[in-house]
């Protein structure tokens, strides 16, 4: 945002409102398509987190992320905050204090949001998360639901693709890894962070958009 308003000689604060204006729109967007969908709804959807951060590695966020995986669209995103894990735990809760996790809450949002456009039998895939059987229980009850064991990372794709010879859970993993690749604050290695996790939803916002609309039809 800083470097935006640099280039294009206007304050930082018009930039953040831009921002907000082209997430407005792009919800928008995005509500229209899902009402385009109609009767012809999602038969096989994927569904999994990608984890970024919050101004640093102690405070990290999860964004959950529901893609058809036929037709290769984003159906919906979630950006919930989670407490740090692995060897940062112990440092994040003495400089944070016990950071609260919102992730199932929005989870669950997420997928009754999205559960008007996927079909009741539909085929559901993710990983083996504790969190997503009983979801997808609550708000798919009829779905064929499979979980995967996550495979390791590549060297391309920031590790989102997998080193599997056959990757079940491919499309999903690819579409996180074009979101890494196109919104510079999910990059692994960046200058660019989110210090309010409601621009992230924003940014977001605008990439699904683009991601739809745009790069879908291409």
């Amino acid at each position: 945002m800083r470097r935006s308003a640099l280039i294009l000689r206007v304050h930082r604060t018009t930039v953040d409102r831009k921002l907000r204006y082209l997430a407005q729109k792009s919800r928008v967007m995005h509500e229209d398509l899902l009402r385009k969908i109609g009767t012809d709804k999602t038969v096989h959807l994927q569904f999994d987190d990608l984890i970024t951060t919050e101004h640093t590695k102690l405070k990290p966020l999860s964004i959950t992320i529901a893609v058809d995986a036929k037709r290769r669209f984003i159906l919906g995103t979630a950006v919930s905050q989670i407490p740090a894990f692995g060897h940062l735990a112990t440092l994040s809760r003495r400089k944070y204090g016990k950071r609260k996790s919102t992730h199932k809450e929005h989870l669950y949002n997420l997928l009754n949001k999205v559960s008007p456009f996927v079909d009741q039998a539909a085929k559901i895939e993710s990983d083996e998360h504790n969190l997503y059987a009983p979801a997808v229980e609550r708000f798919f009850p009829h779905a064929t639901y499979f979980q995967y064991k996550g495979g390791r990372g590549s060297v391309v794709g920031q590790g989102e693709l997998k080193k599997l010879r056959r990757d079940p859970l491919f499309i999903l993993n690819h579409t996180c890894a074009m979101l890494r690749a196109n919104i510079n604050r999910l990059i692994r290695k960046t200058w660019c962070t989110t210090k309010d996790p409601r621009r992230l939803e924003d940014h977001l916002a605008i990439y699904i958009a683009f991601h739809n609309h745009v790069l879908l039809n291409k």
